[in-house]
């Protein structure tokens, strides 16, 4: 049997974060797919005009609120659904259009689609000979010759 430290700590988070009252935890996945980040959370019954998403200069906050429905005379025999706020903030960093921002709903997961700015997308450089001041195509760039008469070479 292995400890594992990483499985001790999520399972003392979990205690902690269920006795507490008050804001809860949204399991979520991201990924960056072409030019997005693509953030999906957990939202289970929650009501879509409850979520709330905004971008704070480079801070993105959601937000939710889980209701339950209680009548009354009901004697409960088991709850397990929590109601209360659920909160996520994720520090988004300079490579992001926070102008571009789109969020979706549906089937209890909410999909926030997070467009890379320009500025940061992969792009390829164009070298330029000094001697002919033509573009080089090639995958080698190639430098003075050395001392021994051979040429140096470099492969991208």
């Amino acid at each position: 049997m292995k400890f594992d430290p990483f499985r001790e700590l999520d399972r003392v988070a979990g205690a902690l974060l269920e006795s507490r009252p008050g804001l809860r935890l949204m399991p979520m996945d991201l990924y960056r797919e072409k030019d997005h980040y693509i953030l999906s959370a957990d939202l289970p019954g929650i009501d879509p005009g409850s979520v709330d998403i905004d971008v704070d200069g480079q801070l993105l906050t959601i937000r939710a609120e889980r209701t339950l429905r209680s009548a009354e005379g009901v004697k409960w025999l088991t709850r397990e659904r929590e109601s209360g706020s659920f909160l996520r903030q994720l520090s988004l960093g300079q490579g992001v259009d926070t102008e571009g921002i789109s969020a979706r709903y549906e089937n209890g997961v909410l999909s926030v689609a997070i467009p890379v700015s320009e500025r940061a997308r992969p792009r390829k450089i164009e070298i330029v000979s000094g001697e002919a001041s033509t573009p080089i195509r090639s995958g080698a760039v190639r430098g003075p010759t050395s001392g021994s008469g051979h040429q140096d070479a470099v492969e991208s």
